[in-house]
């Protein structure tokens, strides 16, 4: 990702391929659902999803998310879609739901201090190396929806899967010294996780 207005862009056309989305699919009473995942807002990461029934017990939830700015020296930049097909057990948007998802996405980190390491994943460079590039992924999730009246609901989730990156590396996250080109790591671990705040259609 660039030190630019493009991320900016990006975002903007996910919202509106969202909403496009959207206003093609016959709308009924509990067919579409707009939320924002909870979790994100909290570490500044602005995001919107759009849910739409397509069948009695299927739906496709679409997921975009953009972090465009730099906190404290700390780089956590990217931009994300995420779209994904559920199943629910009883009714589409109440109970139990299982997914799978692909994700894709750019990102600019670094400068961050996460003394994990994770299933060959170690996040402890992340604090003297920063790291731009792009990522692709699929997973499966498992949730739940509890109804809180006639529109509003609230839904946890949590996938598993996989990530691939492609990225350069460079020295810190302030100076634009490039040290290594052209990488590539496998993620394996986490892919989703959500408190989603929804209001349903």
């Amino acid at each position: 990702m660039r030190h630019s207005a493009q991320p900016d862009m990006k975002f903007r056309h996910l919202i509106i391929l969202l909403l496009c989305l959207a206003s093609f699919t016959p709308m009924k009473a509990q067919d579409v659902a707009v939320k924002t995942n909870l979790l994100y807002d909290a570490v500044l990461t602005p995001n919107i999803g759009v849910e739409v029934g397509v069948a009695p017990k299927w739906t496709i939830d679409v997921t975009g998310q953009l972090n465009a700015w730099t906190v404290n020296e700390h780089y956590w930049k990217h931009w994300l879609a995420q779209p994904e097909a559920r199943y629910w057990f009883c009714q589409r948007f109440a109970g139990h739901f299982v997914g799978a998802h692909a994700l894709g996405g750019q990102f600019n980190v670094g400068n961050l201090d996460i003394p994990v390491d994770f299933l060959g994943t170690d996040f402890h460079k992340l604090k003297d190396y920063r790291y731009q590039g792009w990522m692709v992924g699929a997973g499966v999730a498992y949730g739940y929806s509890w109804i809180l009246d006639r529109h509003w609901n609230i839904e946890a989730e949590i996938g598993l899967g996989w990530i691939y990156t492609r990225f350069d590396t460079y020295r810190c996250a302030n100076c634009g010294k490039k040290v290594r080109e052209n990488q590539h790591h496998n993620y394996y671990g986490p892919t989703k996780a959500a408190i989603n705040l929804i209001y349903t259609f």
